[in-house]
């Protein structure tokens, strides 16, 4: 794997994966709403999860989900929005993060359920 891309699209695969195995139904990856990205839309228990994926390899110096900042929240926020609009979807709807960490042979998953909510400004 030689580019970000490449990297980024492993790592939303292998994410995939894990919410499958943790009884989650994948509705979409790398939804697009103009120049914003959902990652995965999946679903469980009634409550459709908006999931972002960030991965790092072993030299970092801080953890994946840290780069989900105020802006990047802002972002998928709006394309939550579009996404559930263009679905209709009426159920409860949260925002969580997938931390991918590709150390050795088994990347280390973290899964942060609720990792942000909106707010209203």
């Amino acid at each position: 794997m030689d580019t970000t891309r490449e990297k980024g699209s492993a790592a939303e695969e292998i994410a995939a994966s894990y919410l499958k195995k943790k009884g989650y139904e994948i509705l979409d990856q790398n939804w697009y709403n103009q120049h914003k990205e959902l990652d995965i839309v999946a679903r469980k228990d009634g409550i459709v999860a908006i999931v972002e994926v960030k991965s790092l390899t072993k030299n970092y110096l801080r953890e994946p989900f840290q780069s989900v900042n105020r802006n990047k929240q802002r972002l998928l926020i709006s394309a939550a929005n579009a996404y559930i609009r263009r679905h209709n979807i009426n159920e409860d709807v949260r925002f969580d993060i997938i931390s991918i960490i590709m150390d050795g042979k088994e990347p280390q998953i973290e899964h942060m359920e609720n990792a942000f909510y909106p707010t209203v400004r």
